[in-house]
């Protein structure tokens, strides 16, 4: 029962802290491609996977990698590296695929790694300045350690333009 009530009161205060115009941290997931730490929100996280063999189809841009067969289900694969304009670098054991929903339409992106699930502030992320702007990337956010984090923008990463 007194566990009922703690998790009760952990909600309160996180309701009345978004209330008073603190709104709550959102869960992130962070990751490293092309020699960027990126973050995105673990709202649009299915899940990752390593070792999967993606298969190539003709006609298609370069960023896109091919599709892979996950239980069932053709999901197409970008590499998030090439998407943002940077040439292919080799695979790594560490290489994955984070699996995302981006308004109901599954996709998987290859990164580099994955890093960590962290607690981001939405308000403190600030615009990339311009020249320093790179495709897909819609905010920056300098951590207390100092790292640098880029947001990934999902919409844009979702569109097929180039």
């Amino acid at each position: 029962m007194s566990e009922e009530y703690t998790n009760q009161d952990s909600a309160d205060e996180e309701l009345s802290g978004a209330v008073s115009g603190h709104p709550a941290a959102e869960r992130c997931l962070t990751f490293e491609s092309g020699g960027l730490l990126l973050f995105i929100s673990t709202n649009y996280v299915i899940e990752i996977i390593n070792n999967h063999s993606i298969t190539a189809l003709p006609l298609l841009p370069p960023y896109i990698k091919g599709i892979v067969n996950l239980r069932g289900q053709i999901l197409p694969v970008v590499d998030i590296q090439m998407r943002m304009g940077k040439p292919e670098t080799p695979y790594t054991s560490k290489t994955c695929i984070i699996v995302l929903n981006i308004d109901s339409t599954p996709l998987g992106i290859l990164v580099d790694s994955v890093r960590q699930v962290t607690d981001i502030h939405l308000e403190n992320v600030r615009p990339i300045p311009l020249k320093r702007h790179q495709k897909l990337l819609d905010g920056m956010l300098t951590m207390e350690d100092g790292t640098v984090l880029m947001s990934v923008d999902c919409a844009a990463l979702s569109r097929a333009d180039g």
